[in-house]
């Protein structure tokens, strides 16, 4: 899915004035998000598979359905579950299995199972995925799969703990194959789909510099997670919350 430069900047001060006399601890900054193409050393110890951000909550059992629409008017259903399922990835931290499926009329497009796990701080991470893609509903590649650990790959963050406008980080990173990146660009937008109206809206701006051309915008709900995508560049597609199930933990 940077971070606290402000933070920094008032610790130092801090330590600057000769202490603190009040006898009370200091609370130790939160680490950076991590950007571009940098290694991250992840502790397990720190991780969690229950997800509860509040922009992005994973609670077993939750379903998302959406309608995909692409600018020639071919629509797609995409249902993403949250299951009971756990993986071991490979640089140690253990995520819940997050299965998504796209389809046409009822076939196969594409079927992903995606790794997240939650830090210390309420961060999202995305640790990969194991992605097959499917024409006229037989699998024909596996490309795009990775794992955080493995092959030079990096795990990245998907919904930053701390929301606000400007903050930046890396989503996922696999040399040449997934190298998105997020920003904040608001908290107080709204967004209405077929689910429903919401607001506020959390909004981020999506790129990808192995695309250039793409730009997405896409708008979270408290307690609900993602309920709508639109591409403004590169593409004009609308992925939009149809139905939404909360999961029971």
């Amino acid at each position: 899915m940077r971070i606290l430069p402000l933070i920094a900047i008032l610790s130092v001060l801090v330590a600057g004035c000769g202490g603190d006399d009040s006898g009370q601890k200091q609370q130790p900054a939160k680490a950076p998000l991590p950007q571009g193409d940098e290694k991250v050393k992840l502790d397990p110890a720190d991780f969690t598979t229950e997800i509860d951000n509040q922009w992005w909550p994973m609670k077993r059992g939750t379903r998302w359905v959406y309608r995909e629409t692409a600018p020639d008017g071919t629509r797609q259903r995409v249902v993403v579950t949250v299951t009971d399922k756990t993986k071991r990835i490979a640089n140690g931290v253990k995520a819940v299995v997050v299965r998504d499926e796209v389809t046409e009329k009822g076939v196969p497009v594409e079927i992903t199972d995606d790794w997240y796990a939650q830090d210390r701080d309420g961060n999202v991470w995305y640790l990969g995925e194991d992605t097959t893609e499917y024409e006229n509903g037989k699998p024909v590649t596996k490309s795009g799969s990775f794992e955080a650990g493995k092959d030079g790959a990096q795990a990245g963050v998907i919904m930053p703990a701390d929301p606000r406008p400007g903050l930046s980080y890396r989503q996922e990173y696999y040399k040449g194959e997934a190298e998105d990146r997020g920003s904040v660009v608001s908290l107080d937008e709204q967004a209405e789909v077929p689910s429903g109206h919401y607001r506020p809206a959390l909004m981020t701006r999506d790129e990808n510099p192995l695309e250039p051309k793409i730009l997405e915008f896409k708008f979270f709900a408290k307690g609900v997670g993602p309920v709508l995508a639109i591409g403004v560049s590169g593409g004009a597609d609308r992925e939009e919350l149809v139905s939404f199930r909360p999961g029971k933990g």
